[in-house]
């Protein structure tokens, strides 16, 4: 772009309400320059605390309410950055939660449900986001909120429900799922899991959801309604490990949920 530095051009572009930039934008914008002093120049604006890389090639343009910290929240680009990677996501586990008002688990990361299949991505660069993966994403069970630069896209509380127990591993474990199910179980009505959400989840992960509401949250009427859909799903239940990441075998058995209770639950304190 004539006439104008790279810092100039940052500045103009956030003006007119663009709060992310690709580098092959900024290619576009400057010909002439070369890619080494391009790629130097983004160096030293990110040192100066002027924009941040949160995925190669794809940058943030540091708002004054993040600039102390020189870290942006992800809902701040996480739409657009998903859209510069031609993906659908959704916002997913303790961050959907939160959305839904169950706070008392905060993460330190935050969680980005995609599709497969999945990047390489190196933490160096973004040690704030958690990549989740599935093989497609059930549009029709998620919402939207309003962000500071547009829109986000979350899970529904059931969604989150069957997430949260799917995907247990990138939380902390069986134990801080319940606490987290604890709060979110105000939000949830499982007369919505239809066999269409079923269809997108594990029906193991919904059987060891059910065991949870019925026996740790003694959520009768939650669990109850669960089963009911779970029943009329029409596929038969065959016998799963309440933890996928005990090896304990000679356990208690759960005959209703078809559960093999090989780890304890305990929730914290709300």
């Amino acid at each position: 772009m004539k006439n104008l530095s790279l810092s100039e051009w940052i500045r103009n572009s956030e003006v007119h309400g663009f709060n992310t930039f690709s580098f092959e934008k900024v290619r576009e914008a400057f010909p002439n320059a070369s890619e080494q002093n391009l790629s130097n120049s983004l160096y030293r604006l990110t040192v100066k605390k002027r924009i941040i890389s949160v995925y190669k090639g794809f940058y943030v343009i540091i708002p004054p309410q993040y600039a102390a910290k020189g870290i942006v929240a992800p809902t701040y680009y996480i739409d657009q950055l998903m859209q510069y990677i031609g993906k659908p996501y959704y916002i997913s586990l303790l961050n959907a939660a939160e959305l839904h008002g169950a706070a008392h688990q905060r993460s330190q990361r935050f969680s980005v449900m995609t599709v497969y299949p999945s990047s390489n991505v190196s933490k160096a660069k973004n040690n704030i986001l958690d990549w989740v993966y599935r093989k497609e994403i059930p549009e029709n069970f998620l919402q939207t909120k309003n962000s500071e630069t547009g829109t986000v896209r979350y899970s529904n509380p059931e969604l989150t429900a069957i997430d949260l127990v799917q995907y247990e591993k990138h939380i902390g474990g069986l134990s801080r799922t319940a606490t987290v199910l604890a709060e979110l179980a105000e939000e949830t009505d499982f007369s919505k899991v239809s066999n269409e959400l079923l269809d997108y989840t594990s029906v193991s992960a919904v059987q060891r959801l059910g065991f949870i509401l019925d026996n740790i949250l003694e959520e009768a009427k939650q669990a109850d309604i669960l089963y009911k859909q779970l029943c009329n799903y029409g596929k038969k239940l065959n016998y799963v490990p309440l933890s996928t990441r005990s090896a304990n075998r000679n356990v208690e058995k759960d005959t209703r949920w078809k559960i093999d209770i090989n780890t304890e639950i305990e929730i914290d304190d709300l």
